[in-house]
């Protein structure tokens, strides 16, 4: 049982080193889109601005007001996302709410820092904070996208 108890203290040390230090946490001053999500559960918010060229984020912005978990799953988004394409980051958003919801795998490189939040299954509560990033971030990609065909 103190082999659980372990686990479960590196996890919480993991996910509150993730939440102290955020990448890109400051939001961009001319974005192609910004994106503003919330969780009305429990009222974190994430807001997203993003640039794109050629379809691949160049550049990232994000304001995180969210639980530990919250802000843990942005600080990953943070760490991978310039360079990433709107499948990419769909696919990462699609298989890290399976992780969650259905037990299923954890999202693929380089998003499998999402692994940290494998204990959040239990905690229905607090999935839609640890989704906001991404989502807000997917929908900041679909809007430079419809921008750019404009």
């Amino acid at each position: 049982m103190s082999g659980d108890s372990d686990l479960i203290k590196l996890y919480s040390t993991r996910i509150l080193a993730l939440a102290a230090d955020i990448p890109h946490g400051e939001r961009l001053a001319d974005p192609d889109a910004s994106v503003k999500k919330r969780s009305p559960l429990c009222g974190s918010t994430v807001t997203v601005d993003i640039k794109v060229t050629d379809g691949r984020i160049t550049d990232f912005g994000q304001e995180v007001k969210a639980c530990a978990l919250g802000q843990a799953s942005a600080s990953v988004l943070g760490g991978v996302a310039i360079g990433a394409s709107r499948s990419q980051i769909e696919t990462a958003r699609d298989q890290l709410k399976a992780m969650l919801k259905e037990g299923g795998p954890v999202p693929d490189a380089p998003f499998d820092g999402l692994e940290v939040l494998l204990p959040a299954r239990d905690y229905k509560n607090r999935h839609a904070s640890i989704m906001l990033a991404l989502e807000a971030t997917a929908e900041a990609m679909e809007k430079a996208e419809q921008a750019n065909c404009a």
